[in-house]
């Protein structure tokens, strides 16, 4: 996964985005983070548009090749992290994106935009 990580990036924005997912942002945290290369953070404005949104990007992640390697918070589906290994997927319930605001705690990481 790690020598095409553009690919999986792209599919997984463009399954969010299918899910009217806002406020996409990728985040390349390669080199200040252990645990992964990219961050995708999105948010939903409902809990069911946030599973909708995880539903999405496992399932067209997963048919394109990509094995999920561990999932968190999908009852709850307040933010629901999705772990591709090089890629770590959060979808965020909007309230939830503002209060742990994972963008201003990875600032040092370049934004990918699309």
């Amino acid at each position: 996964m790690s020598d095409k990580p553009g690919g999986i990036i792209l599919h997984a924005w463009q399954a969010a985005s299918g899910k009217k997912a806002h406020d996409i942002k990728v985040l390349d945290v390669r080199g200040i983070s252990p645990i992964t290369d990219y961050f995708i953070i999105c948010s939903g404005s409902s809990t069911v548009q946030v599973k909708a949104i995880a539903d999405e990007v496992e399932e067209k992640l997963t048919e394109d090749g990509y094995p999920l390697f561990h999932k968190e918070g999908y009852n709850s589906a307040r933010w629901i992290l999705l772990d591709f290994g090089d890629v770590i997927i959060h979808v965020f319930h909007d309230e939830d994106r503002d209060f742990y605001s994972l963008e201003r705690l990875w600032a040092d990481a370049d934004v990918i935009n699309f």
